[in-house]
């Protein structure tokens, strides 16, 4: 991790941990006091001007927490002059990355869930169903973040849309399965309006169907891998980022 995104996780993770889903309009003056909004907006136009791996730590913070403020999206429109599909494209980015980060705290608040739990004796965590599907709940989160990961540093390479139709359409199907498995481990409580899963698990769904769902981009991948040609899969596909 860079000076830079070791400096935005210790100014954010703890900012966004105390305002949480429940932040209203008057916090935003505390974002705006750490430049936040303007995180992608070049220095010499008065901005943060962090990149898109710097943006990936704020947005993965801003989903693990279920900021209550649309940060991620006034983030985006600051590069709204970019054109309307490179808006779209870093919209997508950004929803994988909170879906990334949302999918992140729901697998801690779960495992944290199964290991109190008791149940015929012994915490929920013991049975190795429960096990299983909290190992297919980590790969899935893993897979979200290694992608999105990708995809910001194709984006500060300049040609990301590869990547991003790639990021946004396994964090989708990441954030399904993920939100399934987290309120299958934690049975009823996790649908109570006191419990904390639905907060996440709600704006997973959200996320999912913002700035293209999984047939639109499952239909962009495939029509770009149409377009090269099959001759140019295997070798398109190793020039990419791991």
């Amino acid at each position: 991790m860079s000076d830079t995104r070791r400096m935005l996780a210790e100014m954010a993770d703890p900012l966004f941990a105390e305002l949480g889903p429940t932040a209203s309009e008057s916090d935003w003056s505390r974002l705006d006091e750490l430049g936040l909004p303007l995180l992608l907006v070049p220095e010499a136009d008065g901005g943060f001007g962090g990149n898109h791996v710097d943006a990936l730590t704020v947005f993965r913070l801003s989903g693990y927490h279920a900021l209550g403020l649309p940060l991620v999206d006034r983030i985006v429109a600051s590069r709204e002059e970019e054109g309307t599909e490179a808006h779209f494209h870093l919209g997508a980015f950004a929803r994988a990355a909170q879906i990334a980060g949302a999918l992140d705290a729901a697998l801690a608040m779960s495992v944290a869930y199964v290991n109190e739990r008791q149940q015929f004796g012994r915490p929920l965590g013991k049975f190795q169903a429960v096990q299983q599907e909290l190992a297919t709940f980590a790969c899935e989160a893993a897979a979200a973040n290694c992608a999105t990961m990708g995809a910001a540093e194709a984006l500060d390479r300049g040609d990301a849309a590869f990547e991003i139709a790639a990021a946004k359409l396994r964090a989708n199907r990441a954030a399904s399965e993920g939100a399934r498995i987290a309120h299958q481990v934690h049975g009823a409580i996790g649908f109570t309006q006191e419990y904390p899963l639905h907060t996440l698990t709600g704006r997973l769904r959200q996320w999912r169907s913002e700035f293209g769902s999984d047939a639109y981009w499952s239909k962009a991948l495939g029509d770009s891998v149409i377009a090269r040609g099959a001759d140019a899969f295997w070798p398109d596909l190793t020039a990419r980022t791991d």
